[in-house]
């Protein structure tokens, strides 16, 4: 067979819907041609493509497809909600589509067939996927109540502007409420009733989220998240992650990037200021938080017990 024709320059190494092609003047021959890659009817690739982006990815098979929007683990994936998935191999995609359109049986494709309102679906960077309150609904089916609390957190946190480049959350308590109430039955409805209770304004990770959950379960007050340390002559200074202000004690959790020397500089300053205000300061990192966290809840009930905390006050 003789070598392929180059594809116009929007089509190399990417996938395409044949539509597409045939659009830009690309013949059917060359679209049959070894060197492409069938995904499925109306998709071609021309290479591999698990190294691309998902937006890349994930586009043709949308777009081949009339009434169908990214959802679930995808639509996660793509708006930046921290949900856990289990590795699929070959890549799966999770496209939804109202009830009553037509079943579609594609490879690479699970396809949720369900009462889908027009409002549940937005637009990022041109693909369709549903909302963040809709998308949280949605992966009740799949997570677990703690791992939907972590996603209901970050749908509702609000922003840092100057890191971000958004000022508002990706939607509110109350959306997140809507959606429950007017999917009644919906598969997963009894965890996101009881996750809706325990998700908190304020949690800027996963991590924190799961700490906050795990101190309440072990019987600790519930923290305040992100509000500021006034002091005596009423100055604003650092939010801690959490905080107790009755006992003064901040709870700061430490990620990776507390290991870069400018972030150590700054930390060591923090510390200064918790002591100079009176405060304590309990630093947890992810090896306090294995087994359920006991190690972090341990440190906390510690400093909670010695500033004069008892169970049950």
């Amino acid at each position: 067979m003789k070598t392929a024709r180059p594809l116009p320059q929007e089509f190399q190494g990417l996938p395409f819907t044949v539509a597409a092609a045939n659009l830009a003047g690309v013949k059917p021959k060359r679209l049959r041609h070894r060197s492409l890659a069938l995904l499925g009817r109306g998709l071609r690739s021309d290479g591999p493509t698990s190294g691309l982006p998902l937006s890349v990815r994930v586009r043709p098979f949308i777009e081949v497809n009339e009434r169908c929007a990214a959802s679930h683990f995808t639509a996660a994936e793509l708006g930046s909600l921290p949900a856990r998935r289990q590795r699929e191999e070959p890549p799966m995609y999770h496209i939804i589509r109202p009830e009553g359109a037509a079943h579609l049986n594609r490879p690479h494709v699970i396809v949720h067939r369900m009462k889908l309102y027009e409002d549940e679906v937005t637009v990022l960077n041109g693909i369709p996927l549903t909302t963040p309150e809709r998308t949280w609904l949605d992966l009740a089916e799949m997570l677990t109540v703690d791992e939907l609390v972590v996603a209901g957190d970050s749908c509702v946190r609000v922003p840092r502007p100057e890191f971000e480049g958004r000022e508002l959350p990706l939607c509110r308590l109350e959306d997140l409420q809507r959606m429950i109430d007017r999917h009644k039955g919906k598969r997963g409805i009894r965890k996101a009733k009881e996750a809706i209770t325990l998700i908190r304004v304020g949690s800027d990770s996963p991590q924190e989220s799961l700490l906050r959950l795990a101190l309440v379960r072990a019987g600790l007050p519930e923290p305040e998240l992100n509000v500021p340390i006034i002091d005596d002559a009423g100055a604003r200074h650092h939010e801690p992650d959490m905080s107790y202000r009755k006992y003064k004690i901040g709870v700061e959790y430490e990620g990776e990037h507390h290991g870069d020397p400018a972030q150590i500089v700054r930390d060591i300053a923090r510390s200064e200021r918790y002591k100079a205000l009176g405060w304590s300061e309990v630093r947890i990192s992810q090896r306090h938080m294995a087994n359920d966290a006991r190690a972090a809840v341990a440190k906390v009930r510690v400093a909670l017990v010695q500033a004069g905390w008892r169970p049950g006050r």
